[in-house]
């Protein structure tokens, strides 16, 4: 299956760490070779970078590591396609309008008879995998729950994850979804996440021989959660989902857990 990852920071952080040891999997050290992408939020607005391409060959995943985009809040996929032709236009993340945001989405896993179950009506898919599916028949929930107005946080995101409970009845629902402010995690059966704060220590990468001292790149300030499939480094302390569980952060802080 595909594996996530996302990063949730109270300053604008870039995830260049992270992503290096990602990417490897993209081919390399893991069988994601069908694609990869990455989305950064920079205040209401938001940049993506997609390649059908495995990211451990691909030219654009090489310049993301080596380029510092700063952001607080980071969705990024890599795909074992199970659904869906190797395209550009069925790679992750996802990125739709609703309630004057961006939305970002990404899923690992695998959905069964999902068109039938999961009928869509105003958000239509562009590709055709059951991840995208998925997230058009989210958005057509939200939009028929809530109208025009965005609702309380509580509100939305238990709502969501009501709805993500409905999903994952058809297989494996691993979910992460941003509107640039919060990031939501939903956990099917893999999912892992690490709170970094002061104070700072080494973090060593399982999937390439990269190692970074955080101490010498922080303030005592910084909060910065990285959430992943697999854990990505060797000598620190990950904190494993439980299935049917969900977490939302904001500003590198879980704020809301079910």
């Amino acid at each position: 299956m595909c594996e996530l990852l996302a990063m949730s920071a109270n300053v604008p952080t870039d995830i260049c760490f992270s992503f290096t040891g990602l990417m490897q999997r993209g081919g390399n050290t893991g069988p994601h070779k069908d694609g990869w992408g990455i989305t950064f939020y920079e205040g209401k607005g938001c940049r993506s970078f997609k390649d059908p391409q495995p990211s451990a060959e691909s030219k654009i995943a090489k310049l993301v590591t080596e380029y510092p985009i700063k952001s607080e809040s980071v969705i990024c996929h890599i795909r074992q396609a199970n659904s869906g032709a190797v395209c550009l236009e069925n790679t992750h993340p996802f990125v739709r309008q609703m309630w004057g945001k961006n939305w970002t989405y990404a899923h690992n896993g695998q959905l069964k008879d999902f068109k039938a179950h999961l009928p869509v009506k105003a958000h239509v898919p562009v590709g055709s995998t059951d991840s995208e599916h998925a997230f058009c028949w989210l958005l057509d929930r939200l939009h028929y729950q809530f109208g025009e107005h965005q609702p309380s946080a509580q509100d939305l995101f238990q709502y969501i994850a009501r709805k993500a409970d409905e999903i994952n009845q058809l297989g494996v629902f691993n979910l992460i979804l941003s509107d640039g402010d919060y990031l939501f995690a939903y956990c099917s059966n893999n999912l892992h996440w690490i709170t970094r704060k002061a104070p700072f220590g080494e973090a060593k990468l399982i999937d390439a021989e990269v190692e970074v001292d955080f101490q010498q790149e922080t303030t005592d300030n910084d909060i910065v959660t990285v959430i992943a499939t697999q854990p990505l480094t060797n000598n620190e302390d990950w904190h494993k989902m439980t299935a049917k569980s969900w977490h939302l952060f904001k500003q590198g802080m879980s704020v809301l857990a079910g």
